[in-house]
């Protein structure tokens, strides 16, 4: 183990199927409204037929290391908590919008109730010890998560092993999500 732990998640590209159970954990775990979620799942294809290729991933908030969202926040609501997650206080949170202008990854919703909402990485699970809702239930075992400044956590490990990839690189933000290619 080394210094402070960076919280990460990972995803096979290779393995997910595009079923959508993380999508729904995450609703029934975090009691998301109807219409809404904090995941999805993004289905891109490349090439040119009849040489086509399709990868299915699961993405969410990327819980970057150099958050636009933070620094947009005028309140403070939009903060850096436990493991580098970026987390929402919904008591500080005046629905302004401005950091959802400022997220690459279009992470986040305006909550029917006049917050911001986006994924946690389930930090109230994690505190207890457990894997996030989603993590837990993939049916094929495609998403991973932990600790990537333990050398010896699985996300290290899958990380030092396959290439990845993370999204919209060029933004600079320095995400946490990355993506097994």
């Amino acid at each position: 183990m080394s210094g402070t732990p960076r919280y990460t998640m990972v995803v096979d590209t290779k393995k997910c199927v595009g079923c959508k159970a993380c999508v729904l954990a995450c609703k029934a775990e975090n009691a998301i409204p109807d219409g809404y979620c904090r995941s999805w799942i993004v289905e891109e294809i490349r090439g040119e037929f009849p040489l086509l290729s399709a990868e299915l991933r699961s993405e969410r908030c990327n819980h970057c290391t150099d958050a636009p969202c933070v620094a947009a926040c005028p309140t403070g609501a939009s903060h850096y908590s436990d493991g580098g997650t970026v987390i929402v206080t919904r008591d500080k949170c005046t629905g302004c919008k401005a950091c959802i202008a400022s997220c690459p990854y279009d992470a986040r919703f305006v909550h029917p109730e006049g917050f911001v909402e986006k994924c946690t990485f389930c930090l109230h699970r994690v505190r207890r010890g457990e894997q996030p809702a989603c993590v837990e239930i993939c049916p094929t075992q495609s998403l991973h998560f932990g600790d990537v400044n333990d050398r010896e956590s699985e996300v290290a490990q899958l990380l030092a092993a396959r290439a990845s990839k993370v999204l919209h690189e060029e933004a600079g933000t320095n995400p946490n999500l990355y993506f097994l290619v």
